[in-house]
């Protein structure tokens, strides 16, 4: 066991075989990452999260609760706490790092090199640091409503399911004709007015380098302001999609109305018009949709009068 501060250890799975130093040590809580549970550890507080060190792991859906273990535990009197994995590299690592991110409101870099001034044998996964980017990205929380966030799920649904079969209903976006009346901007088709989704799943990208990335194409008669403009919106699944999306790589994506082409689909991604490849990709013509916005008519009335 490594001190990284007062209070707060990282350790390995050795570490809790040897109960004799974690008595010495005053552990009262212990945190696991790993991918098989640990024994019993007598009538300390524990938690344990179920994870592989592969780049196929999801431990970024994870940090909001492991920090706030830990972040209790120190706000307890007396209590000192172990973060391990097996071999407290990677794992544990990437949570103590996160752990210092959000208690010191440090970047990634800063809080990692102040882990590896500790204990210079941490080496986190190069997936975990992606992950621990997007984490710094979102203010140290897990935004489920954060674009970049839905991106990342996407692109794990991959890697947890290769055969694309019984994917999670948390994936698609609600269909928004299952909905009410609201004030948020919906998205129809543009041949039979059937809404087909919201403005909060449109998956914003950085624009891309536009006829550089299609040199295999000839775009010389394109405007140079229209190289880089995007064609197409990119968006969550929606749930009317799911019949056309389970089992298969990509293909169209037809209105669940009038069956009119509104896109297309690839979960290994494709390319937008401006050059920026986006994956998985589920993109809707800009030219198939209208944006429809609510206007309070009562507001309108007040100010005109």
């Amino acid at each position: 066991m490594i001190p990284v501060r007062s209070g707060l250890y990282i350790g390995t799975a050795a570490d809790l075989a040897e109960a004799e130093s974690l008595s010495e040590s005053a552990i009262s809580h212990v945190l696991t990452v790993d991918s098989q549970e640990p024994p019993p550890l007598g009538n300390r507080q524990t938690m344990f999260v179920r994870a592989l060190d592969e780049p196929c792991t999801d431990l970024l859906s994870f940090l909001d609760e492991c920090v706030q273990f830990v972040q209790e535990a120190l706000s307890t009197a007396s209590a000192v706490v172990l973060v391990n994995c097996h071999a407290g590299v990677s794992r544990s690592a990437a949570v103590v790092t996160a752990f210092i991110m959000k208690t010191d409101d440090l970047t990634f870099e800063e809080a990692y090199n102040k882990l590896q001034a500790v204990k210079p044998d941490v080496k986190i996964n190069d997936e975990f640091l992606k992950q621990l980017k997007l984490y710094e990205v979102m203010g140290c929380k897990v935004d489920l409503t954060s674009a970049d966030y839905k991106q990342y799920r996407l692109q794990k649904v991959i890697d947890k399911y290769p055969e694309l079969q019984n994917l999670p209903r948390e994936l698609f976006a609600l269909d928004p004709m299952s909905l009410g009346k609201t004030d948020e901007i919906l998205y129809r088709c543009r041949k039979c007015r059937r809404s087909v989704f919201r403005g909060s799943s449109i998956l914003n990208h950085a624009p891309g380098t536009g006829p550089v990335a299609f040199t295999h194409k000839r775009m010389t008669q394109i405007r140079r302001e229209d190289q880089t403009k995007c064609t197409s919106y990119f968006i969550e699944p929606v749930q009317w999609m799911e019949p056309a999306l389970l089992g298969v790589l990509n293909g169209q994506l037809l209105c669940p109305k009038c069956r009119s082409k509104l896109g297309s689909f690839n979960w290994y991604g494709d390319q937008c018009s401006c050059g920026r490849w986006v994956t998985p990709a589920f993109q809707i013509h800009k030219n198939r949709v209208d944006e429809v916005k609510y206007l309070n008519i009562s507001s309108v009335r007040n100010v005109s009068s």
